[in-house]
């Protein structure tokens, strides 16, 4: 924390200070902020008066509490145990995930984070407390890692899951910059989601990769455009194939139409598909009628080109990816969850 401004500082102390005063037989006697010039030291110690007599608490603060960086401040914290003998080190961080909790413990480490998630266990002292949410998102973060040409990346790695890769490999392969790639993999360390060597580096934690995902992901930011049509799912469906391929316009079935053709149990009444462009023209001969209620036809025109990646012809059609099928069906409540467990349990993680 030795580059932040005080701000987080002063609310990690009372943080902490809250903490403490929860133990009736403790006492705090003085808040220390480090201001030594030596390149290993902690941000600042607290000294308490327990019944065994003093004990020094040396606290480390981080902005960011991702398992990365929990695991760089646990690191730190060993190393101050050279200056600080017999002291309990903690680690402070807006948020805490559990992993980085488990990353802490693991080592002997207390934990605090501002959301009021904490342990911490030293000399008779044991204050736990878990489960409270992060009310400190960083929703920069989130955007970066969640916007379409980050995304580009991200299918690429999930669709490909035993692939090591280079950046500049997977910028071409996503059709991205080489910063886009390189922000993607420093997010994606951060949470320890990928593992990195000579080769290159490869996804390691999948699926809480598409967890966090699909919960910022919706399908609405694509451009839809909803109808009605006398003929059923499989009718409608074989019109828009013939006329995509009579007209050469790049198309792919997702939602229930793409989770009914890699899960055949998965039932539905609505068309769902991509379509990278739609000239209204045709409408009458797809015998399509544009409606505001009662739609069994929704076309997609996609907000970015990489929903077409990994695209792959099933039953004579082209359907999205099974990764691009289950974050779009996910979004339809009821049926559209089922469908897509249905489709995570029998296609998505045995390819992985």
């Amino acid at each position: 924390m030795k580059s932040l401004g005080g701000e987080l500082e002063r609310k990690a102390r009372e943080a902490l200070r809250s903490c403490l005063s929860r133990v009736p037989f403790l006492e705090i006697e003085d808040f220390q902020r480090q201001t030594s010039q030596k390149a290993v030291r902690p941000d600042f110690l607290v000294k308490l008066a327990v019944p065994e007599g003093d004990k020094v608490l040396v606290v480390e603060i981080k902005a960011n509490g991702q398992p990365r960086v929990a695991r760089e401040a646990v690191n730190q914290i060993l190393r101050y145990r050279d200056l600080f003998p017999d002291s309990y080190g903690i680690f402070l961080a807006p948020y805490i995930s559990p992993k980085a909790g488990e990353i802490c413990r693991q080592e002997g480490i207390g934990y605090l984070d501002l959301a009021g998630n904490c342990y911490l266990c030293f000399d008779g002292v044991y204050i736990e407390q878990e489960g409270k949410p992060n009310v400190f998102k960083e929703k920069r973060d989130l955007r970066s890692l969640y916007s379409p040409k980050a995304e580009r990346v991200l299918r690429v790695l999930l669709i490909n899951p035993g692939k090591s890769w280079k950046v500049e490999e997977l910028a071409k392969e996503a059709e991205v910059s080489l910063g886009q790639v390189s922000n993607v993999k420093k997010l994606l360390m951060d949470r320890e989601w990928i593992q990195a060597d000579k080769a290159g580096f490869m996804m390691n934690e999948r699926e809480q990769l598409l967890s966090e995902w699909q919960a910022n992901y919706s399908f609405r930011r694509n451009k839809i455009q909803d109808f009605y049509s006398l003929g059923g799912p499989g009718q409608i469906e074989a019109d828009l194939v013939e006329y995509c391929n009579r007209e050469k316009v790049k198309y792919a079935f997702t939602g229930f139409s793409g989770a009914a053709r890699f899960a055949p149990s998965v039932r539905y009444q609505r068309a769902m598909a991509y379509l990278e462009d739609l000239d209204e023209g045709v409408l009458p001969q797809l015998a399509l009628k544009k409606v505001t209620t009662g739609a069994n036809v929704s076309i997609f025109l996609p907000y970015d080109e990489g929903v077409f990646y990994g695209a792959r012809e099933v039953g004579g059609a082209q359907v999205a990816s099974p990764l691009q099928v289950y974050l779009d069906v996910r979004s339809f409540r009821g049926r559209g969850e089922e469908a897509a467990q249905v489709l995570l349990e029998q296609v998505i993680r045995p390819a992985w």
